[in-house]
């Protein structure tokens, strides 16, 4: 029987989740989590085979929680099931050791067959995934000038990114300037939305 922990913060997709997988007669689910704090205490204390984990999640991403699971749980493999098929949170998955990365657009039919390929030790990309990615490149960010994006992503003022992000407003403002550059976009709420688009933060 293979062991399930399913983490969701939509309880109906959770549930449609749990129900397609317990058809099958060789798959139980034996947790449920609505965050990615929550997914990791399932997991630390239900130990299962296989995490099947959304991509965005309140606490924790599901790609941080694969890779705590990865260290505390170490039987225990990944699937991310996301609505949010990005190159670059597809690539970032693969890095964490994620074993499989697949849209919420599959059949319940296709993931219960990769659950079983993954427990089995192998590993599944969507390929329609794959083939974006591969054609997006990687990203032309610094990991610096990413997070200094990122905080900038709500219309943060300057100001308070150096805070939070330990650095002087003109350095803050230099990250920004380059990374809308490198992203040809003619301001730092334009880079936010190219860099969202391909998933590089």
């Amino acid at each position: 029987m293979i062991r399930i922990l399913l983490a969701d913060d939509e309880n109906l997709i959770r549930d449609a989740l749990a129900g397609l997988l317990g058809l099958e007669e060789d798959i139980e689910v034996v947790a449920q989590a609505a965050s990615g704090p929550e997914a990791v205490a399932a997991g630390r204390h239900h130990r299962p085979d296989v995490a099947v984990l959304d991509l965005q999640m309140p606490g924790l991403d599901g790609i941080a929680v694969a890779q705590q699971l990865a260290a505390e749980v170490p039987g225990c493999r990944s699937v991310i099931v996301t609505s949010h098929g990005r190159p670059g949170y597809l690539k970032r998955a693969l890095e964490a050791g994620v074993s499989a990365f697949l849209p919420k657009t599959v059949s319940g039919r296709v993931l219960a067959d990769v659950v079983r390929q993954v427990q089995a030790g192998g590993r599944y990309v969507d390929p329609e995934l794959a083939a974006e990615a591969i054609s997006a490149g990687d990203s032309p960010l610094t990991p610096r000038e990413a997070d200094v994006l990122e905080l900038a992503a709500d219309g943060t003022p300057v100001e308070e990114i150096a805070q939070r992000a330990h650095l002087s407003p003109g350095t803050v403002r230099n990250y920004l300037s380059a990374a809308a550059m490198k992203l040809g976009a003619a301001n730092r709420h334009e880079a936010v939305q190219v860099a969202r688009r391909h998933g590089w933060i």
